[in-house]
């Protein structure tokens, strides 16, 4: 059998250095916000010229590309994770949370405001479909939703590519939509600091809101 072929010194080169770039843009993400982003101030930062740092990317759009593919993998694989250990709906919210809490600014730049001209290439959908696909299934089993369909139901059951390939009836998909736009607004005014000051545990109203969710 050949050798698997590994990696030249050049190429090994190359992904640190696209991986300190990217180090560097989430620094200035955190500071001033994905549209302030700039790749001649990272080069700066890193003793480069601009023209040598365009060499490991073409642009500030195929650098937030970069940095949103890997928001959403790392969502994807977190709650695809916590599904195959067994998690039931409550534990996807649960390891949505703390996936969330861990990167405030990872979470903002795919839930956020959009960036002004930034527009996604279509892969970026194909793995945030992942991610609603692992909610959709989780709300499937045990769930017996109710078989009257109302009209937002029907309206989803021809509107479905969001869900990715699951061939879930309308209640649940209406179940599966409900859930991840309800506790992500909650997320999100968490993170966005929203709930500073008004006295009460961001926590526990988190799992008020995911026990008003799941019912009975």
């Amino acid at each position: 059998m050949p050798e698997a072929r590994t990696s030249t010194p050049r190429e090994r080169y190359r992904t640190q250095v696209r991986a300190e770039i990217k180090e560097h843009a989430w620094e200035q993400i955190a500071a001033a916000g994905a549209s302030a982003l700039s790749l001649n101030a990272i080069a700066k930062r890193m003793g480069m010229s601009g023209p040598a740092l365009y060499r490991y990317f073409d642009g500030r759009d195929e650098l937030i590309t970069e940095l949103i593919r890997d928001a959403y993998r790392s969502q994807a694989d977190t709650l695809r994770a916590a599904a195959e250990t067994g998690a039931d709906l409550a534990g996807i919210a649960h390891a949505l949370r703390a996936w969330a809490l861990d990167d405030p600014q990872r979470y903002f730049l795919i839930f956020g405001t959009p960036v002004p001209g930034y527009h996604a290439p279509e892969d970026i959908t194909e793995i945030a479909a992942e991610t609603m696909a692992v909610v959709v299934d989780a709300c499937a089993a045990p769930s017996s939703p109710d078989d009257s369909a109302g009209a937002f139901d029907a309206h989803l059951d021809t509107h479905r590519q969001w869900a990715g390939d699951r061939p879930a009836p309308a209640p649940v998909l209406h179940r599966a939509l409900s859930f991840w736009s309800r506790l992500h607004g909650v997320l999100s005014l968490e993170l966005a600091g929203q709930f500073t000051g008004m006295g009460f545990d961001p926590a526990l109203f988190f799992e008020a809101e995911l026990k008003d969710l799941l019912g009975p």
